[in-house]
């Protein structure tokens, strides 16, 4: 604990990280993550700056200006359709222009739909959620939850196991094959499509072993594009900041002119007087 003060006050690099929701007006609704972002900022000695962009104010029109200055987005969950084509849009953005991604519950079935639609060729490939009737539904309720009436009923929360895959970031982010992880959400990845994902580079990399669950998605052909379903925020602490976002914040950080100046006129002031005791010794 004794760095922190010093990891706060002085960072070694800046980062912008766009927060992508549909929720921005209220910030509270969004506060375990954004915290989750100043926690790996402050393990990874870096000053991180969000930027609250409204999803439905996203298009395919904007999209470059609005996130085009971005280090990294993060699509952040919610329920229903309202914005969801602003996420898909900057998830778009953010493989295309391989720019680091994290999807969190419903950014990473948002992810999904946009890899089914734009990758994969599902034309209006969608989750039953917002789209009951399409005819690819990369995103569905689990079979056993379709005859539950009582919505508190369908929705998966608590705690659940994950195993992850050897040989993939997930691996390495977290350092082990098995963890644990916290849910809130009703709709699953539907794995009749996994084969489809995985040949065109999209794997699963993190599964529930109970009921064969995709937990984390990331793209091979990609430097650093997760997409998690459960909520990595809610175990995120300063002293124990949450490794997704440690390594998603550590993925393109930037050192500014101003900061790298003055960072470096700090160790060489620190190297002078070093000489300076030596050389009086």
């Amino acid at each position: 604990m004794e760095k922190l003060p010093w990891q706060t006050k002085n960072p070694t690099s800046e980062v912008r990280i766009g927060l992508i929701g549909k929720y921005i007006e209220l910030k509270d609704a969004y506060k375990s993550i954004a915290e989750s972002l100043i926690h790996a900022g402050v393990s990874n000695e870096t000053k991180v700056n969000v930027e609250w962009i409204h999803s439905e104010k996203l298009d395919e029109k904007n999209v470059q200006e609005k996130l085009g200055n971005l280090h990294g987005i993060l699509v952040a969950p919610g329920f229903g359709d309202r914005g969801i084509e602003g996420k898909i849009n900057a998830i778009r953005f953010a493989r295309e222009q391989k720019i680091p991604f994290l999807g969190i519950c419903l950014g990473m079935q948002c992810a999904v739909i946009e890899f089914s639609r734009n990758v994969l060729g599902l034309e209006n490939a969608h989750s039953t959620e917002m789209a009951p009737e399409t005819k690819y539904p990369v995103i569905d309720i689990m079979d056993d939850q379709k005859n539950i009436t009582k919505k508190g009923g369908t929705m998966r929360l608590g705690e659940y196991p994950c195993n992850i895959s050897k040989n993939t970031k997930a691996a390495t982010i977290y350092g082990k094959s098995r963890i644990s992880e916290r849910h809130r959400h009703r709709y699953e990845f539907n794995n009749k499509y996994l084969k489809k994902f995985e040949d065109a580079g999209m794997v699963a990399s993190g599964v529930n072993p109970n009921g064969n669950l995709v937990e984390i998605i990331e793209y091979k052909n990609h430097p650093w594009f997760i997409g998690v379903q459960f909520h990595p925020e809610y175990k995120s602490t300063v002293e124990n900041p949450h490794p997704l976002f440690v390594k998603f914040v550590k993925a393109h950080s930037t050192i500014p002119d101003n900061l790298k100046s003055s960072f470096q006129q700090r160790i060489y002031c620190y190297l002078c007087g070093l000489i300076l005791m030596m050389n009086g010794s």
